[in-house]
């Protein structure tokens, strides 16, 4: 594996950061570690609820998929959703197309305006960086790729635990994105999750030495 790119000599665009692995490895706590003060992170997540959120999806939601799939107040239930597309191809087909072009326009303005700030790094926490790169072409503005490796064991657990989901949802929604094993040789960088927070703490700010972030 060759070592990480030094970080941006002055005068030069700031290094952006793709974070790579599977669902609740703790990417999005890396993604924040390594970014720091002076850098930013593009959360793909909380653009994806926004663009949820949005008044015209959810209408789009109920004529689809009936009121099952929002909540009391109607709004956007994330469970009754995810149950209903990941259980069906098209239906997911058809939330993504409602869903991804905003969010791929809304991480392509942050992004711009992250270089325009001098926000140095600039972490992407996209779930999708590698499945969706023929459309929103991220994968060839990162200087860096790190993956966050964890136990499947542990991330099913933690998904339980924090997000309510049944035992085995995370390796079932697994199977409609890349196999792991192809993210991890994708990447330059290896970080493992597997001995609490203070040591993948640790683990992060070595490699923000080592990296120059």
């Amino acid at each position: 594996m060759s070592p990480p790119p030094p970080a941006p000599a002055p005068g030069r665009r700031p290094a952006v950061v793709g974070v790579l692995g599977g669902i609740a490895s703790g990417k999005s706590e890396v993604a924040r570690q390594l970014a720091g003060e002076a850098g930013v992170v593009i959360d793909a997540d909380r653009l994806a609820r926004e663009a949820l959120e949005s008044p015209e999806v959810v209408a789009r939601l109920r004529e689809r998929f009936g009121p099952e799939v929002l909540d009391a107040q109607g709004r956007p239930d994330r469970a009754a959703i995810g149950a209903r597309v990941f259980a069906d191809p098209e239906a997911r087909r058809a939330l993504e197309g409602w869903i991804h072009p905003a969010v791929r326009a809304r991480i392509s303005r942050e992004l711009t305006e992250a270089r325009a700030d001098a926000r140095h790094p600039i972490v992407l926490d996209v779930p999708l960086l590698l499945e969706n790169d023929a459309q929103h072409r991220l994968v060839g503005e990162c200087d860096l790729l790190v993956f966050v490796d964890a136990d499947a064991e542990a991330r099913d657990r933690r998904a339980q635990e924090r997000r309510g989901w049944p035992p085995g949802e995370v390796a079932r929604r697994e199977r409609a994105q890349l196999p792991l094993a192809e993210k991890r040789a994708k990447a330059d960088y290896v970080l493992e999750n597997d001995s609490g927070l203070d040591e993948l703490l640790a683990r992060v700010r070595a490699l923000r030495e080592r990296a120059g972030l």
